[in-house]
């Protein structure tokens, strides 16, 4: 058996999240049956994060293993042609049978996206936000998130985690034209995270809350101190990092 990545990219906005689920449509329901159907044996794709409802990648990695022999370039070309629209396939790349999608990966990065200007064309796409901001405070409380590493109080309950430590090592908000946009990268991130850290400064932005709110917030390491979760439709994961070496580039 040999190993590939798929370096895929989707509009969340159809699928109920990346993992497979009951009676509900997922993107990796999708990639399985794809590369199951050009392959002729069944394949079962491991993704390097799970996506929820909503939330869009414009990279993800996932390994999958088949002893049918193909070219790259026609399975690319072919598996292209048989996904639906909203998922596309970017790159292929034979590996290693020992570096995995999910546990090889040293970074991922998110963007949330918001827009002050409601705009019928980023429906689903950016969170159509109408209160004023003060985006230095949100800035102030980034630097916080970078000198804390249990953050329990960002993650959905009843998570299979076995530990709730990430290593956050850029957090920051910037303006972009009629966006703004919060970019964070960490070597992982708990279920629901990103969305409830957002959720939270957002709060600070408006000041609703202090920023120095965030360090007790952080500290109580529970989850109904933390601010709503902001919507799924502004969440991109943008990039999965790896050793160099594991992916032969």
């Amino acid at each position: 058996m040999s190993r590939y990545f798929l370096e895929i990219k989707y509009d969340g906005t159809n699928y109920h999240g990346w993992q497979i689920q009951q009676n509900a449509n997922s993107v990796q329901a999708e990639i399985n049956k794809a590369l199951s159907t050009l392959l002729q044996q069944e394949i079962n794709v491991v993704g390097a994060g799970r996506t929820d409802t909503g939330v869009h990648a414009k990279q993800l990695f996932a390994h999958f293993d088949t002893d049918t022999p193909f070219k790259i370039d026609s399975l690319k070309f072919k598996i292209n042609k048989f996904l639906p629209e909203d998922i596309s396939c970017t790159s292929i790349h034979e590996v290693n049978k020992d570096v995995h999608a999910r546990f090889s990966a040293t970074a991922r990065t998110y963007e949330y996206w918001i827009t002050v200007n409601k705009d019928p064309f980023l429906n689903n796409k950016a969170y159509y936000f109408i209160h004023s901001l003060n985006i230095n405070l949100m800035n102030e409380a980034c630097t916080i998130l970078l000198n804390h590493t249990d953050f329990s109080c960002f993650s959905k309950s009843n998570t299979d985690t076995f530990t709730n430590d990430c290593d956050i090592t850029a957090a920051h908000w910037e303006t972009k034209n009629d966006y703004l946009i919060f970019t964070i990268t960490a070597n992982r991130f708990l279920r629901n995270m990103v969305r409830a850290i957002v959720g939270t400064i957002l709060d600070i932005g408006q000041e609703r809350l202090k920023v120095e709110d965030l360090e007790t917030i952080i500290s109580s390491k529970n989850r109904s101190n933390a601010g709503t979760s902001a919507p799924a439709h502004g969440l991109y994961l943008t990039e999965v990092k790896y050793p160099k070496e594991d992916l032969n580039v």
